[in-house]
């Protein structure tokens, strides 16, 4: 039923460049303390920095907090991808 709605609302608030909170959050597809993968409802977003730590997840309301020290934000169009690996060879590769 998700799918039938792609284009959803997606909201980001950032605070001194040390905390984000997120809204439209669909999936976290991986993370360390340097970056964040995010799956939103208006596409990919990598989010690097350090000491990055995920502090609330709730994929029910799509929503997430995040703190450390945020460096960049970076969104690609791809929306919904259904071959998760493949997409992250070409954001790494």
């Amino acid at each position: 039923m998700e799918e039938k709605n792609n284009a959803g609302s997606h909201k980001l608030q950032m605070m001194n460049r040390k905390e984000c909170f997120l809204t439209g959050v669909r999936d976290v597809i991986s993370f360390d303390t340097e970056t964040i993968l995010l799956e939103t409802d208006l596409g990919m977003l990598t989010i690097r920095g350090s000491n990055l730590h995920i502090r609330r997840l709730t994929l029910e309301k799509k929503e997430t907090d995040i703190e450390g020290n945020i460096n960049s934000l970076v969104y690609s169009s791809s929306v919904g991808a259904k071959n998760k690996t493949s997409l992250l060879g070409k954001l790494f590769g």
